[in-house]
């Protein structure tokens, strides 16, 4: 558990190990790159199929940045390097430490990912935590939907990772600007943001499918046998 912000510096290696895994391991095509912001904060809200998404959505990326990533992947030697990368361990039962060191990541000009599906599964954003809400809400920070096509396949187990040579897919959508509306309590404009983003990225989703010809698994029911991992 960490409790102050990843410094930047650890981001500067974990971009070039992840492209190393979009372009040499597998063969990723990457869209909408220019709909980036070049600077400024960015919350990168992707949706989330295999254990792959991370690692393609930080290799895609023309910005640095510091993944949300469940608290107990941060075990042995991956441990080590989700540290040393810079990332940040969240508890999806509900981290206000978490967020509040990606706010601080937000507060200072940088990047965050994050996969607000909170667990994988068949990665059509039809349902969000509102994390990515929150922190939309409470930053400068615009709101990237990212469509990441590929990782995982209909029939596929969810803990599979994919044979390399996959041809996968990462597709950056427009950039979204959340604000609070005037007398609305915080708990309603909350609920409001998390399903304007949800919506936003559902449909993004559905655009990169059509783009790609890349869809997404079919076997839903598989995904709500492991609901939580």
């Amino acid at each position: 558990m960490i409790t102050v912000p990843p410094p930047r510096w650890k981001t500067r290696w974990s971009r070039p190990l992840g492209r190393v895994i979009d372009h040499a391991v597998y063969r990723t095509t990457v869209l909408g790159r220019a709909n980036i912001p070049c600077e400024g904060a960015v919350v990168f809200a992707a949706n989330h199929l295999s254990y792959l998404d991370g690692p393609v959505l930080v290799g895609a990326s023309s910005r640095y940045m510091h993944v949300l990533v469940r608290h107990n992947m941060f075990k042995g030697l991956l441990g080590w390097i989700l540290h040393a990368s810079g990332q940040i361990p969240v508890n999806r039962g509900g981290d206000r430490t978490a967020l509040q060191c990606a706010k601080a990541v937000l507060d200072r000009g940088d990047c965050v990912g994050i996969l607000p599906e909170g667990t994988r599964g068949s990665g059509d954003a039809s349902a969000m935590s509102g994390g990515v809400a929150w922190l939309a809400l409470n930053s400068s920070a615009f709101v990237v939907p990212v469509a990441i096509l590929g990782t995982r396949y209909t029939g596929e187990h969810l803990d599979k990772i994919p044979a390399p040579r996959r041809r996968l897919y990462v597709v950056f959508g427009e950039p979204l600007s959340i604000t609070g509306e005037p007398g609305v309590s915080g708990r309603v404009s909350m609920d409001r943001a998390t399903e304007q983003i949800r919506l936003r990225l559902a449909t993004h989703i559905a655009a990169a499918q059509a783009v790609t010809g890349q869809d997404l698994p079919a076997d839903d029911h598989l995904s709500s046998k492991h609901k939580g991992q």
